[in-house]
């Protein structure tokens, strides 16, 4: 807690705020430990099934920047209540509805909805809660935070599903992910006031400044949605995997999070975000061949392991993402700056994401699991050859000084 204090300010709102990202993290690993498994056992979905689901999951985020611009009055605060509101909502309907495609669809989104909502928030707060030059520590901070709680939800998983694989409880588990997001919901209704960020009431803008922040948005959200959306779903549909299996996959992967989160973000505050933004996605290319052509070379067993541990090693270097809000973080004149821009950012990495949500199960079932990893690490190589062309303040310091 002592160090906690090191970087977050005494007068913030920053203890019921990690409060509810933690009981948010717990509400969410009951939730994704199951929800593959239930799409695909209980929905029927299939690849390309998926892929749709995924489109209208990934929606959200487009609108984001209309809905925050409809409410740009309202503080950073009261929109992460609403969208703690709207994630209980979504997880309700899973709990109540029936297990159809469209139904099923129409949950996941409305969760999504709140979920993107808090997302642009959850980032500017954290940062806007830290104290001057810790930004990429409470950004670690908060996601090892996370981590604790969406760690204990997989393994809660885990355990159950392997007492009662005859008869497994999906539905009971969206039940008690909707009751811990009740709980979430009511603890974000103690993160009052208006932060700093809430100065200038603004919500989204363009600027020039942050071009290459747009198009790392885009490259960054392009690369990882093959792996949110398809990762899990090769797992289960190529290689057999069980909802205990997967979950315990998450579960590994919260873990690796959780003790790689900080060090990541004091990296990024020692080495530069620069350095880490193009080291990250070389990684990538690595994870990719593995995940996409293991099968060739290995038996399906070996295979399995090897894909298992490409899927915890992408969940470690995604953390890098961290890097860009403390690339925006340098390049702003304010706070609220800061928020403004992570939340269009948020928009922008959606607009290609949910393409490639809708094409991915095309592009899987007509062309093969390697031509989608294959895409996958090209675009990991463009994002890391787009990232070496940023400057940091200290090169563009110089530069004005050298003119």
């Amino acid at each position: 807690m002592n160090r906690i204090r090191e970087i977050f300010r005494e007068d913030s709102k920053f203890k019921p705020f990690l409060l509810t990202i933690l009981i948010t993290g717990l509400s969410y690993g009951l939730y994704k430990g199951v929800l593959d498994n239930f799409l695909a056992e209980v929905v029927q979905m299939g690849e390309m099934d998926r892929g749709v689901t995924e489109f209208f999951r990934e929606l959200p985020g487009i609108l984001l920047v209309f809905i925050l611009a409809a409410f740009y009055m309202l503080s950073a605060e009261t929109m992460y209540k609403a969208g703690a509101v709207i994630m209980l909502a979504g997880l309700g309907m899973h709990a109540a509805l029936p297990p159809t495609k469209v139904l099923a669809t129409l949950a996941i989104c409305t969760y999504s909805l709140g979920e993107h909502i808090q997302l642009g928030m959850k980032s500017s707060l954290t940062m806007s809660y830290a104290k001057g030059g810790r930004g990429g520590a409470a950004l670690g901070i908060q996601s090892s935070v996370s981590q604790i709680g969406t760690l204990a939800g997989y393994l809660a998983v885990v355990v159950a599903f392997s007492a009662f694989a005859q008869s497994q409880p999906y539905t009971l588990f969206f039940a008690m992910a909707a009751a811990l997001a009740g709980v979430s919901a009511f603890y974000a209704l103690r993160v009052s006031g208006r932060s700093q960020a809430d100065a200038a009431k603004r919500r989204f803008y363009f600027h020039k400044k942050y071009t290459k922040y747009y198009m790392l948005e885009m490259f960054y959200g392009a690369r990882k949605q093959v792996f949110i959306t398809f990762g899990p779903y090769v797992l289960i549909l190529f290689y057999g995997a069980n909802a205990a299996t997967i979950s315990l996959l998450f579960a590994v992967s919260s873990i690796a999070g959780f003790f790689a989160s900080p060090v990541v973000g004091r990296i990024i505050d020692r080495i530069g975000y620069k350095k880490v933004m193009v080291a990250d996605t070389l990684i990538l290319v690595i994870v990719c061949f593995f995940y996409g052509f293991a099968h060739h070379f290995l038996p399906m067993n070996i295979a399995f392991i090897v894909c298992c541990v490409n899927y915890v090693l992408d969940a470690i270097i995604s953390l890098a993402s961290m890097a860009s809000n403390v690339y925006v973080k340098d390049l702003s004149d304010s706070d609220e700056e800061v928020k403004a821009t992570i939340s269009t950012g948020v928009s922008i990495n959606h607009l290609i994401t949910i393409f490639i949500a809708l094409f991915g199960g095309w592009i899987w079932k007509t062309l093969g699991i390697e031509t989608l990893f294959v895409a996958s690490a090209v675009l990991g190589l463009l994002n890391s050859a787009y990232a070496a062309t940023i400057k940091t303040r200290r090169q563009m310091t110089d530069g004005k000084q050298a003119a």
